[in-house]
């Protein structure tokens, strides 16, 4: 069975100097112990920066599946579409 990073391999990325992604409100993140986000997210765009005490957005790998937008239960993420020509290339599809 192949990993997930292996599929992910095939993907390509138009990296865009702005990120369509925002934590709306950072508090709320702090509140919460589970932080569901670094757990939902199939590309691991959300990391818990320990050291900085925030969500660290890495925007560059967002395969743009929506997930965050359904699965904040806060309801706390941000998401748009890239800008135009920006974002996910698939290579099969």
């Amino acid at each position: 069975m192949s990993k997930i990073e292996d599929k992910l391999y095939t993907t390509r990325f138009k990296v865009d100097k702005f990120t369509h992604l925002k934590i709306a409100d950072g508090s709320i993140c702090l509140k919460c112990e589970a932080k569901p986000c670094t757990i939902f997210c199939p590309a691991a765009v959300y990391v818990w920066d320990e050291e900085e005490n925030h969500i660290r957005i890495v925007y560059e790998g967002c395969l743009e599946c929506g997930s965050c937008r359904i699965g904040c239960p806060y309801t706390n993420i941000t998401w748009n579409f890239p800008r135009g020509g920006f974002g996910v290339q698939y290579k099969y599809g």
